[in-house]
C-alpha cells in the first residue's frame, strides 16, 4: 500500500447507484482521511444511506471507483469486514437475548474485540446489562446498536444516524464515546440530521443533495463560505433594543464603545451556525 493510499481511509470517485428510474447517487466524489471524523449531511433521499451501504460492502454500485481501507468493498474478504464497524439506522439484535449476551456474542465475530463489559459501560447500558433486549426502550436499543458497532474495535466506523431516539443526556454520552474513539485513531464517518452533532464532532463535512456533493469543508469553512453576516445586538441608554447585521462585528463594537460609560448594555454577537447555512446548501430554503 502506498503512503498516499494509507492516508485515505475512504476514496470514492464518480460513485453512481440507480434504483429503477431513481438516481440515488449521481457521480459522488468523497475522500476521508485516516483518523478523521467526517460528517455526511443531506436531506432524506439525498443518497447518504446508500453511500454508507456501498462503503460497507452491503450494496453493489452501478458505477464509479470505491476504495475503503485499501480494498474495494464489493470484493473484500472477511478480514477486511472485521476492520469496519457499522451502526445501521435499523436495529438487528435478537430480542430474546440480554444486552450482555448479545455484546459477548458479537465479540466472537472479531479477531481482537474490545472487552464486552467495558463497551456496555461506554454506551451507558451497565444497569441494563442483564435485561432482555425486548424490554429495552427505543433509546436503550439504539445504545446497544452502537455497542455492537464498536465491539470489534474497528479501524473505520460507519455511523448512519446513530443517535436517533437518544435523549439529550444519551446523545452527549455518545459524543464523548466518539471523541474517545477518534483520539485512539479510529476513522469515523457520521451521517446525522442533528446539525449541532455534526458541528460538535466532525472535523470535515460534506453536504449532499440529489446524490452529489454540493459543499465540503470544515464546519467553520462552511459557515464562513455560505453563511450570512454576523448580528450585533445591544441596548440603548433609554432601554431600546437595537441590532445590526455586519461583516465587521469587531468594528461595530468599537464604534459603539465610546457611546457608553463602560460596558455596552445587552451586547451580544451571533454568527451563522451550520443550522443557518444548511437549508441553503441543500436547496430547501434561501437564507435570509
Amino acid at each position: 500500500m502506498t503512503t498516499h493510499t494509507a492516508e485515505r481511509a475512504v476514496d470514492v470517485r464518480g460513485l453512481r447507484k440507480q434504483y429503477g428510474d431513481v438516481t440515488a447517487v449521481d457521480g459522488l466524489d468523497l475522500t476521508i482521511r485516516t483518523g478523521e471524523v467526517f460528517g455526511l449531511l443531506g436531506p432524506n433521499g439525498a443518497g447518504k444511506s446508500t453511500t454508507v451501504e456501498i462503503l460497507q460492502g452491503n450494496r453493489t454500485r452501478d458505477g464509479g471507483e470505491v476504495t475503503v481501507l485499501g480494498a474495494d468493498p464489493a470484493g473484500a474478504d472477511r478480514f477486511w469486514r472485521s476492520r469496519v464497524g457499522i451502526v445501521w439506522q435499523d436495529e438487528s439484535a435478537p430480542a430474546e437475548l440480554t444486552v450482555r449476551e448479545t455484546v459477548r456474542h458479537f465479540a466472537h465475530y472479531y479477531p481482537a474485540p474490545r472487552d464486552p463489559d467495558r463497551v456496555i459501560e461506554l454506551v451507558g447500558l451497565e444497569k441494563k446489562a442483564d435485561a432482555r433486549i425486548k424490554a429495552l426502550s427505543g433509546g436503550q436499543r439504539r445504545r446497544l446498536d452502537v455497542a455492537l458497532g464498536v465491539i470489534g474495535d474497528p479501524e473505520l466506523l460507519l455511523l448512519d444516524e446513530p443517535t436517533t431516539g437518544f435523549d439529550p443526556a444519551a446523545r452527549r454520552q455518545f459524543w464523548e464515546l466518539i471523541r474517545m474513539l477518534a483520539a485512539e485513531g479510529t476513522t469515523i464517518l457520521l451521517t446525522t440530521h442533528y446539525l449541532e452533532e455534526a458541528e460538535a464532532l466532525a472535523q470535515r463535512l460534506a453536504v449532499i443533495a440529489s446524490g452529489r456533493v454540493v459543499a465540503e469543508g470544515s464546519p467553520t469553512q462552511l459557515r464562513d463560505s455560505y453563511g450570512t453576516r454576523a448580528t450585533v445586538e445591544w441596548t440603548e441608554a433609554d432601554g431600546t433594543p437595537r441590532s445590526e447585521r455586519t461583516d465587521t462585528p469587531t468594528r461595530t463594537v468599537a464604534e459603539l464603545t465610546p457611546r457608553f460609560d463602560g460596558e455596552i448594555p445587552g451586547l451580544r454577537i451571533s454568527r451563522p451556525t451550520l443550522e443557518d447555512v444548511y437549508p441553503r446548501l441543500t436547496g430547501q430554503e434561501t437564507l435570509r
